[in-house]
């Protein structure tokens, strides 16, 4: 794969800058927009950033720092998921915190935001004070948003618990949107300064790119990410009345600037920031290297969220202004679904056999199928042909004998399994425990490394253990909303 970005400048700037900032005051609380680990949307449109680049530089800090995470006690009553990885916010907060410890980060506390009794919440509070892990409850604030007044008083952020921190970078980040991160922020910040603190605010949010064109591919990119949410990428007009320079923000952090700005004016007496952008501390736009490959990066990448998109509508989970949104977004880059050649080989492979097809770009110019069989899922036979490609193994010759293959089918006959395919989880369970006496398979399984950021495309709704498969090998899936019956 052919880099654009220069992960190892991003580590060395974004550490220096966040550092520069905190440097300002005694205590900095710093909100993480997006994703603090595995950032695999960055990584596949700006290729060359590395998924831990942001754990890389937080590492450069890490005697500096600690962090608070928050979770909305409303997405714990309504069991909120997470799309791209299938659990619960709760579930997904503690992995979190699991995460950080392994990085050796230190964890101060979890705050349970806008808690109102919720006997479901309560229960996961006391989960999380077995494990050792101290909590805080904010209630609603009372006057927000626009009551500055009330706010900055002990009747708003002045009601809520103080958290008892003692590094001069705290970062506070959370399990996903609306989960009370600036909240928590600026309570902190109105707690310090009656202790006589001089804390601060920033806010690190990787996207969109602040010194980056509003219509620039990566930015693009970040609305489609995003369409469920309605973001909009906008000018920043308060950075270009006091600056005269052109800076790209969205929508919801221009929108509440005006009151920012009042309530961090009034907790600390001065006139801090004079836009959203100057909040910012957003390193990532000096370290692309080749344009070129960052946009074509970016545009594929609008294309993948068109298809999970219109997948999401399919399965319920959105409206149908999400994808047809992106689309407006691939309008005004003029691409199409072509875009992905991926795609035309699959539907084309599927219409002449009149099966279920994914189709797999490897080596960067070849492609090969995989096609639903009698015993095995299309993702499954799309692996194996998959290896034999690699390996240059005869396509004649069974990776997988029989005798092996047999028993896992009766197996799954005798539990009334509804899907009597082996799926790829059990494909690659199955080579695994073949390749212990035989080297040709071991070194295939080794190869199949090389799949990583390979384009995918199937002509249904992939299964979710073989999509989740898929994904763990970093293959970049897109799926026709059909259902596999439809075909």
């Amino acid at each position: 794969m052919k880099e654009g970005f220069d992960n190892k400048k991003y580590v060395k700037i974004q550490s220096a800058k966040i550092r520069e900032r905190f440097k300002l005051f005694d205590k900095l609380y710093l909100e993480i927009g997006g994703k603090l680990f595995d950032d695999s949307h960055a990584a596949r449109i700006l290729p060359g950033f590395k998924n831990d680049a942001k754990i890389s530089m937080f590492k450069e800090l890490k005697n500096d720092l600690e962090i608070i995470f928050c979770i909305n006690a409303g997405d714990i009553e309504k069991n909120k998921t997470r799309g791209e990885y299938g659990i619960t916010y709760d579930t997904e907060l503690l992995r979190l915190i699991n995460n950080s410890k392994k990085m050796g980060f230190s964890v101060n506390s979890v705050v349970i935001t806008l808690y109102r009794n919720q006997v479901s919440v309560d229960k996961f509070i006391k989960k999380l004070n077995r494990m050792g892990i101290k909590t805080y409850i904010h209630t609603f604030t009372k006057g927000y948003p626009t009551d500055v007044d009330t706010i900055v008083s002990d009747e708003g952020y002045g009601a809520n618990p103080y958290i008892e921190t003692t590094k001069p970078l705290i970062l506070v980040n959370a399990p996903g949107p609306g989960s009370g991160k600036l909240a928590t922020c600026l309570s902190q910040i109105y707690h310090e300064h009656k202790r006589g603190k001089n804390a601060g605010y920033a806010k690190f949010e990787t996207f969109p790119v602040w010194n980056l064109p509003l219509k620039h591919p990566v930015n693009l990119a970040y609305e489609a990410a995003t369409a469920d949410l309605k973001d909009v990428n906008m000018i920043d007009p308060f950075h270009l009345e006091a600056y005269g320079e052109t800076a790209v923000n969205y929508n919801r952090d221009i929108e509440m600037f005006p009151v920012l700005k009042s309530i961090l004016n009034k907790v600390s007496n001065t006139d801090i920031y004079k836009s959203p952008t100057d909040m910012g501390v957003n390193m990532i736009g000096f370290c692309i290297k080749d344009n070129d490959i960052i946009e074509e990066a970016s545009k594929k990448e609008i294309v993948r969220r068109y298809y999970n998109e219109m997948n999401n509508y399919k399965l319920g989970l959105t409206d149908e202004d999400s994808y047809m949104k992106v689309k407006l977004l691939m309008n005004e880059l003029n691409i199409d679904e072509t875009y992905l050649d991926v795609i035309e080989p699959a539907l084309k492979k599927s219409e002449q056999e009149g099966k279920p097809v994914i189709s797999l770009k490897i080596n960067k110019k070849k492609i090969i199928t995989g096609k639903q069989t009698d015993i095995l899922s299309p993702a499954s036979s799309l692996i194996l042909n998959a290896i034999k490609e690699l390996n240059k193994i005869p396509d004649d010759m069974l990776l997988l004998s029989p005798k092996v293959l047999e028993p896992m089918l009766k197996m799954k006959k005798e539990l009334n399994n509804n899907e009597i395919r082996l799926q790829l989880p059990e494909v690659l369970t199955a080579l695994s425990i073949c390749s212990a006496t035989n080297p040709i398979l071991e070194k295939a399984l080794n190869s199949l490394k090389k799949l990583k950021y390979c384009e995918a495309h199937a002509t249904y709704i992939v299964t979710n253990g073989d999509k989740k498969t898929l994904k763990s090998l970093q293959i970049n899936l897109t799926c026709e909303p059909k259902y596999i019956d439809e075909i």
